[in-house]
């Protein structure tokens, strides 16, 4: 029956920007520049220059082998809730409604939230939950939604410089994000499951940045302008980022927020380490905020925090009662 299939394409297709010269300040213009051409072409990035150190990078990645492969009884123990914290088994999550669901596994942390110390709720913000056997999870984990998050926010100042805006005009309302990460496990996909079936179906993301930490395996497949399908493979060294739907409402669809999905085809284990990028919940999500008031955008303004209920509450089954 085979695996869906994608092209094999130029490396220069999605294009590699080093941010160095962002984080550090040198030539935070010239990155814009950059990371803005390739928003209002793919959607894709290949960034190099992160500043994520390599040793924290393979210390997570072996703590989240270790979770996928404990026992059944130690992962349910951390089930995932209405907060979107904790193990995702797989089934959990589909993208589409009449496909099959996802091969992958995930388990998901975030901004750590004590119960109170909050001034809104928001059905995403809660507890992270950490799994008892293995104790060492939490700090790695946090360190690495540290690490991660920094990067996203350095992205945001370079995008909004490579629209004419105040570098800080995304972060404004950033110091209770909603911001989630995860680990991504694939299982070796079967052959015979058919060309219907995928570690993570054909999707956009739901939310406004996603930060990919790929491993060696390799199996993301991008839809490209022409609706034709191509391989995105790990470069080393590297993460993947991509403009998610939020952000490109917030941008009328100037930043393109591209469908991807995974085919595991490698006959190997396959990990990521996912970060999603939000602002706060009480965030407006308005493009005339970022094109004028005289713009009229295609899309009525919209809270962080209402879209992504709206958008959780129609792709995961532990959010539909």
């Amino acid at each position: 029956m085979g695996y869906a299939e994608a092209k094999q394409v130029e490396s220069n297709v999605i294009p590699v920007v080093d941010i160095t010269a962002l984080r550090d300040g040198s030539d935070p213009m010239g990155v814009a520049k950059a990371l803005h051409a390739a928003n209002t072409g793919l959607g894709f990035i290949y960034i190099k220059g992160h500043g994520i150190p390599e040793d924290l990078i393979d210390a997570v990645r072996a703590g989240a082998f270790d979770f996928f492969r404990s026992d059944e009884a130690s992962k349910e123990d951390v089930r995932i809730d209405a907060s979107h914290r904790g193990w995702l088994p797989q089934g959990g999550a589909k993208m589409q409604d009449d496909a099959k669901a996802d091969l992958k596994e995930s388990f998901v942390w975030g901004y750590q939230n004590d119960a109170g110390t909050l001034p809104d709720a928001h059905e995403l913000r809660g507890h992270n939950q950490w799994p008892a056997a293995m104790p060492e999870l939490q700090d790695l984990c946090m360190q690495y939604f540290t690490a991660a998050h920094g990067v996203a926010e350095h992205l945001m100042q370079g995008f909004a410089l490579g629209l004419g805006l105040d570098q800080d005009f995304f972060l404004r309302s950033n110091d209770a994000p909603l911001s989630r990460n995860s680990f991504v496990y694939y299982p070796a996909q079967d052959e015979n499951a058919g060309k219907d079936q995928f570690g993570v179906g054909p999707h956009t993301d739901f939310g406004v940045l996603t930060v990919l930490c790929q491993d060696s395996v390799g199996g993301l497949q991008v839809e490209n302008i022409d609706g034709e399908w191509i391989q995105a493979p790990p470069i080393e060294g590297t993460l993947i980022v991509n403009v998610a739907d939020l952000l490109s409402r917030w941008t009328d669809g100037a930043y393109k927020s591209t469908p991807h999905r995974v085919v595991n085809s490698s006959g190997k284990e396959r990990l990521s380490l996912v970060l999603a990028y939000d602002p706060n919940p009480e965030t407006m999500i308005d493009a005339k905020d970022v094109f004028g008031s005289d713009y009229s955008p295609k899309e009525d303004p919209i809270t962080c925090g209402d879209y992504l209920n709206w958008r959780f509450a129609r792709a995961f089954a532990h959010k539909k009662g």
